[in-house]
């Protein structure tokens, strides 16, 4: 399996026909994956934690959306022997907990509502102990070998995210100047595979600090990077443009 990131919207995001078509495509494109890996910028946790292996009610865990937002079900069978199988990756030189209770958060199943809209691939959804890239890039290596195993991991963010920034009127080749500017900056540095320009994004991009006044839903994508290590060649964007002016740009690794 390849290893993703993708930037994956607001609750919103549903009622975009061309977002969500993209999604599907590209799922379509996709092997047939044994089990979804989510890392999602929505749940930070130390130490690594591993949500419910069994299915669960969702998170909404967003406020001021219209009431239908928080009648989606996404009840995708939980993955136990996923969860068993990153334990033993990651033993040894990472504690990992459980939070038996914890459904996907927005970040999870807003896409996955698109990709895989029959709920029938099992999830398992892993947390961002750590903000800090190395760290994260580190913790893809170590659960780059699910990939063999048929186990599509995906790092769900967003390219740009300052949300003071949005808005909602903006067509989709509508941004601010530091939304452009980072998102061809990264687009350049992941085409020229520069990790170092990467895992240093906050200092060396254009608006670093503007495109990611807190930098949690850039941070996936390192786990996918790291995921993704031997074949980062082969690296490429599925989904470009923007929404609502931040960057929507989503890459495929392998």
């Amino acid at each position: 399996m390849p290893a993703l990131y993708l930037s994956h919207g607001a609750p919103p995001l549903a009622d975009d026909p061309l977002w969500t078509s993209q999604l599907a495509s590209w799922a379509r494109e996709l092997p047939r994956p044994r089990a979804v890996l989510m890392v999602s910028a929505h749940w930070e946790s130390r130490p690594v934690t591993l949500s419910a292996t069994r299915t669960v009610p969702l998170v909404h865990d967003f406020s001021g959306f219209p009431g239908r937002y928080y009648q989606v079900r996404y009840p995708a069978p939980g993955a136990p022997a996923l969860a068993a199988r990153v334990r033993e990756l990651l033993g040894g030189g990472e504690q990992v907990a459980d939070a038996p209770e914890r459904g996907l958060d927005h970040g999870a199943y807003v896409p996955l509502v698109e990709m895989y809209p029959d709920a029938d691939v099992p999830v398992l959804q892993l947390s961002l102990p750590t903000l800090d890239p190395a760290r994260l890039m580190a913790l893809g290596r170590r659960l780059a070998p699910l990939r063999e195993e048929g186990t599509l991991i995906v790092g769900s963010g967003f390219f740009t995210h300052n949300l003071s920034g949005l808005n909602w009127g903006a067509g989709a080749d509508e941004a601010p100047s530091w939304s452009r500017e980072f998102d061809a900056w990264g687009r350049e540095a992941l085409a020229d595979q520069d990790i170092d320009a990467l895992l240093d994004f906050t200092h060396r991009a254009p608006a670093g600090r503007i495109a990611h006044p807190r930098t949690e839903h850039f941070a996936p994508l390192f786990v996918t990077l790291g995921a993704g290590e031997d074949e980062l060649a082969g690296q490429r964007t599925v989904i470009d443009g923007f929404w609502h002016g931040l960057a929507k740009r989503s890459v495929q690794v392998g």
